[in-house]
């Protein structure tokens, strides 16, 4: 028993030596259960709506009224017509556009029946169809409570026409291709680089490469190119197998699209090179650059809301480079979107870039 005592207590301070282990054991399961329970939600939140009101009457205005009180809904604006709508849907200032015909009043109190177009974003079709049926489920309700309220029979009948732009049909292929091609450009780039880079710290061969006449600097750059080059044939046959394969549209710029791929090809491959000067081992780079795969997952927007995370969480998904990535790619690849409408993507993931890059080289330096 003496003996058995003696290797468990061995156990226990080889475990509580290694930080890394403790974290593992004790911190990722924390982690999880509140990722999992808390922070991700598949379901829609905060639903930025906006009204185009023709009829301009008291019913349309108890309708708003009833969205504006909801909590899944939040009133953003109003539009002088469809077309103004259809704008702000475009310009990412709404969600769901609630237009009201001009003789919308008149309808519903003479046939008890009348319709309201219901214009989403089709983008993303698994959150387009989760609004759409929150949206149906109130207009319901609030014809339901029309019909006590002026007691009438039979009972009023409110029926949403949705039209869904961008993605008439709610294919899925337009959500999960732009969130894949974040994830996997991301993979590409930050493991084969931390690993090449590795390598040579582990063999010992990066001291002979810094020995060479070569500035440390252009050796560094000469191990990335060709994993950039790499990463952007694969850019391009994905965007041939997207195009001929998966018959999706291609509705905005494809300079654009080109030059914020690689300036998230960039970030990638610094976001990489830090991996390289924080490890030494080949398996602890190719871990850490796996690990990616969960932010990019989860806190993108591909797979779940951001907007229904909660608010200290979405600032976190803020640091997160495929976030803006994928947003960007929906814009320009699903709803056709004008340059300048991806600015603020373009600015964010230019500055990821400079301070990767920075941070990255500065840091390579120091450790070698």
């Amino acid at each position: 028993m003496n003996q058995l005592h003696s290797f468990v207590v061995k156990e226990f301070r080889h475990i509580f030596r290694d930080v890394r282990t403790m974290m593992i054991l004790l911190v990722l399961p924390v982690v999880m259960v509140l990722l999992f329970g808390y922070v991700i939600t598949p379901e829609v939140k905060d639903i930025r709506l906006a009204v185009v009101d023709l009829s301009r009457d008291d019913l349309t205005q108890q309708v708003v009224d009833r969205f504006a009180q909801n909590r899944y809904f939040h009133l953003t604006g109003t539009a002088g017509n469809p077309t103004q709508g259809r704008a702000m849907l475009e310009n990412g200032q709404a969600d769901m556009v609630l237009v009201f015909g001009e003789h919308f009043a008149e309808q519903l109190v003479h046939s008890r029946e009348a319709s309201v177009q219901l214009l989403l974003d089709g983008s993303e079709p698994n959150q387009a169809a989760a609004r759409a049926a929150y949206a149906q489920q109130l207009l319901l309700a609030v014809a339901q409570e029309l019909s006590a309220t002026m007691g009438v029979e039979p009972r009023f009948q409110i029926q949403p026409v949705t039209h869904a732009l961008f993605n008439p049909h709610l294919r899925s292929e337009f959500n999960f291709v732009p969130g894949n091609m974040g994830m996997i450009l991301m993979l590409i780039c930050a493991m084969m680089t931390s690993v090449s880079i590795v390598r040579e710290k582990e063999m010992g061969t990066m001291e002979v490469l810094l020995a060479s006449p070569l500035p440390p600097l252009v050796i560094i750059i000469a191990k990335l190119v060709p994993y950039f080059v790499i990463s952007f044939i694969n850019l391009v046959t994905i965007l041939v197998l997207c195009k001929y394969l998966l018959a999706l549209p291609f509705a905005g710029s494809l300079w654009a699209f080109m030059g914020i791929s690689v300036i998230y090809l960039v970030v990638s491959l610094a976001l990489g090179l830090l991996i390289s000067t924080l490890v030494r081992t080949q398996l602890a780079a190719m871990i850490l650059s796996l690990l990616l795969i969960i932010p990019t997952i989860y806190f993108s927007g591909m797979t779940f809301p951001i907007e229904s995370m909660p608010v200290m969480y979405q600032h976190v998904a803020s640091f997160i480079p495929a976030r803006w990535y994928v947003a960007a790619v929906r814009k320009l690849m699903i709803q056709g979107v004008e340059v300048q409408h991806v600015a603020r993507e373009t600015l964010v993931l230019a500055t990821m870039a400079l301070v990767l890059v920075s941070l990255s080289l500065a840091t390579f330096k120091k450790r070698l």
